[in-house]
């Protein structure tokens, strides 16, 4: 029996999501791509999942869009939409996406993680941007995301060039938080997972969205932003609330303490 190609697993409130092409190093088709955007539907649909981990299976995380189907079907890249627009699947999800890169993420794979809210990287991780040497222009966002996370200096040398970019470098940049063992990547990516899906349901999934809209805006309406969202929240907020979470926070500030 054929495998899914993309699999989907559960640590308690943490969904870890597996690219499943390991033979092609989880090339995006079209399939996989509608595979990918269906999967978060169906995981935001689900009550009890609170954090998802996103990785592949094999030695990539994923080598980009599939190319090889490219060249006998042609592709549009974001402007896929309908079904399978990947960019917009990911960014409606609403709670945190966690990007376990266990190898190769090249062009569309590197646009892939970078859909992600935070990234963990395996030593054997590598970055790419090749799209000015396939002759493609961005369509999920890397032009400007990579900049805006790295850099524009240091996002210019990437995709100009074409060159890798390992995983320690991409840790000492700040494009990865940090870089595990490869047997120690998904253990840790899920309790980061766990570290998530421990707050208050409600408040995580606004605390996302106010910081992915003031990502998108000027500073100052940024900070507008925050204003306008923080007293709309205070509204709901009572004495009684902020005493129990607070007792809450402060035991666990001492049970990471030892």
């Amino acid at each position: 029996m054929t495998e899914p190609i993309v699999l989907v697993e559960r640590d308690g409130p943490v969904a870890i999501v597996t690219l499943n092409r390991p033979d092609a190093l989880n090339a995006l088709s079209r399939a996989l791509r509608k595979e990918i955007v269906k999967t978060f539907q169906d995981l935001a649909k689900d009550d009890t999942v609170r954090a998802v981990v996103l990785t592949g299976k094999g030695r990539a995380f994923t080598a980009g869009v599939d190319l090889k189907e490219a060249g006998q079907t042609g592709f549009a890249l974001g402007a896929d939409g309908g079904e399978i627009d990947l960019a917009k699947g990911l960014e409606a999800f609403p709670w945190p996406i966690i990007g376990a890169i266990n190898g190769f993420a090249i062009t569309g794979g590197f646009e892939l993680a970078l859909m992600c809210d935070v990234l963990i990287a395996s030593e054997d991780a590598k970055f790419a941007d090749t799209h000015a040497r396939v002759g493609i222009v961005p369509g999920w966002g890397l032009s400007q995301k990579l900049s805006r996370m790295i850099g524009i200096s240091r996002a210019k040398e990437l995709s100009f060039t074409g060159n890798f970019l390992t995983a320690d470098t991409a840790e000492r940049w700040g494009l990865v938080n940090r870089v595990c063992k490869a047997d120690e990547l998904l253990p840790a990516a899920i309790q980061l997972g766990h570290d998530m899906a421990s707050c208050q349901p409600d408040m995580l999934k606004k605390y996302k969205q106010l910081i992915d809209e003031g990502f998108a805006a000027t500073y100052g309406d940024s900070l507008a932003l925050e204003i306008k969202r923080s007293a709309e929240h205070a509204a709901s907020v009572t004495a009684e609330s902020v005493e129990e979470a607070r007792k809450a926070v402060t035991e666990r500030g001492r049970g990471q303490q030892g």
